[in-house]
């Protein structure tokens, strides 16, 4: 199978194998966003030891499966392991094995264990078992690839990424593997002769966002209304209750955490920490700071500093479509199929959010498209300090060669066009910024619109016009 995408991440993948030294490899991410497949693929599904461990079972059960692997890459010894420290003595043996499988590019040992986090069961000596085999083995072992996967965020985080005990600085390699953009859905969409028009793909990006799992549901049979209706509204569907199992999947106890996907999906323009902590089923703490570090590092929200304000008043925001469409439409359960909601006030106003959405995961894209890609810059979003004003801004492009980028997205069904109000809205906006702000640099009005821009008399206030085609920039 083609690997769609994933340069970075494939390039990650071969200086392991050139690497001259041991690697430990943390791939994570979210639920169904394609890590199982893209480390199996890369290495053409041939590695000198793979397991994976197995949803909600106990330590015998992980031990059962563990010990299937052993045999199957060709362990002699029979019996199951009685803990997880006899399990990793035996992997070692297979390791150091004279028929054991090397990779044909660099001769290395690969070794990978998916869904870690589900092998360590309560009361288990896992970690304990895995940190004495990297340490007091697997650490000298010049031609070891160990990669480990999950979808478990909050586990991998706190035991692997930022744990200062037996895995502290013990991770050569990290690979946080995010979405699809829209020009690697285009080339899924292609891949499984799904006919699409890119203003469709778009709106397909503002329900399912860019997880491959998501988009090979589709049927090419049928539109994107129909599938849409088919994979969230049905109760048979495969995505109806996608929104539960995706964090539940991800965190051992997740009501926290919707509660702050709650909260946000009802304040597009973004919450600050403070504001988020008076919401008693959030709280505060280092509680909150941890919830908040993990959805960001899934890729649920973005934290973004205000670009008048001190540190501590970041900004946070809901950036992951798939959440904010399933709380929008699925779960409020107000209509019971897709078609019931086209066209009504809530789909408009849930477009029109959902799109900023698609720009601020596309800001690679449109800092190619005003050709500023080589130039450093800083992303910020604003809201005005000034009592009866709601002027916002959500993204700020502050670039080192003296200009400031304030971009404005639009998405509608024909081109868009500027009229008198909305002209003298951003008139205001942008003064209003540069009065608060006092910066000295030129401000670019900068139109991002979804499906095109129409000019007329009132089209010489935007400096630059991006449309959905540019989104699809590699």
């Amino acid at each position: 199978m083609k690997i769609v995408g994933r340069k970075r991440e494939k390039e990650s993948l071969m200086k392991c194998l050139y690497s001259k030294r041991p690697e430990f490899l943390v791939v994570y991410g979210r639920r169904r966003v394609g890590k199982t497949y893209l480390i199996k693929e890369f290495f053409n599904k041939q590695f000198s030891f793979y397991t994976t461990g197995l949803t909600d079972d106990k330590m015998k059960g992980q031990l059962r499966a563990f010990n299937e692997s052993l045999l199957f890459y060709g362990s002699e010894e029979k019996e199951q392991p009685k803990d997880w420290f006899e399990a990793f003595s035996r992997l070692r043996q297979l390791l150091e094995s004279d028929t054991v499988y090397r990779e044909p590019i660099n001769n290395r040992r690969l070794v990978f264990l998916d869904e870690l986090p589900w092998m360590d069961t309560a009361r288990s000596d896992f970690k304990s078992a895995l940190d004495y085999f990297w340490n007091s083995w697997g650490s000298s072992q010049e031609d070891l690839v160990l990669i480990v996967c999950g979808s478990a965020t909050s586990w991998i985080i706190s035991n692997l990424l930022t744990n200062k005990k037996g895995f502290h600085n013990r991770v050569t390699k990290r690979i946080h593997l995010n979405p699809f953009s829209l020009s690697e859905c285009e080339e899924l969409y292609e891949l499984n002769d799904i006919a699409m028009t890119r203003n469709q793909m778009i709106e397909s990006y503002m329900v399912f966002g860019g997880i491959p799992h998501y988009l090979n549901l589709m049927d090419s049979r049928l539109s994107l209304a129909q599938n849409i209706n088919e994979l969230c509204f049905k109760e048979y569907g495969e995505l109806h209750n996608e929104y539960y199992n995706l964090f539940y999947s991800l965190f051992d106890k997740p009501g926290k955490h919707m509660a702050i996907i709650q909260a946000l999906s009802a304040n597009a323009e973004g919450l600050t920490r403070t504001e988020l902590s008076k919401v008693k089923e959030i709280g505060g703490g280092s509680v909150l700071t941890k919830n908040l570090r993990e959805l960001e590092e899934c890729g649920f929200i973005r934290r973004y500093s205000n670009f008048t304000k001190e540190e501590n008043s970041a900004i946070y925001q809901l950036i992951d479509p798939f959440t904010l469409f399933s709380i929008r439409f699925i779960e409020s359960k107000k209509f019971d199929s897709w078609n019931e909601y086209i066209n009504s006030p809530s789909y408009n106003a849930w477009r029109g959010n959902s799109f900023e959405l698609v720009c601020l995961n596309h800001v690679d894209q449109i800092k190619a498209s005003l050709g500023i890609s080589g130039i450093e810059t800083n992303e910020f979003a604003w809201k005005s300090s000034k009592p009866g004003q709601a002027a916002q801004i959500d993204l700020i492009i502050d670039r080192k060669d003296d200009v400031i980028n304030l971009c404005e997205m639009k998405y509608t069904n024909e081109d868009y066009a500027l009229d008198q109000e909305e002209s003298d809205k951003l008139l205001k906006r942008m003064n209003l910024f540069q009065k608060e702000t006092a910066t000295k640099k030129a401000i670019h009005i900068t139109l991002v619109s979804g499906n095109g821009f129409k000019q007329n008399k009132y089209s010489g206030i935007v400096q630059n016009v991006i449309t959905g085609e540019d989104l699809f920039q590699g």
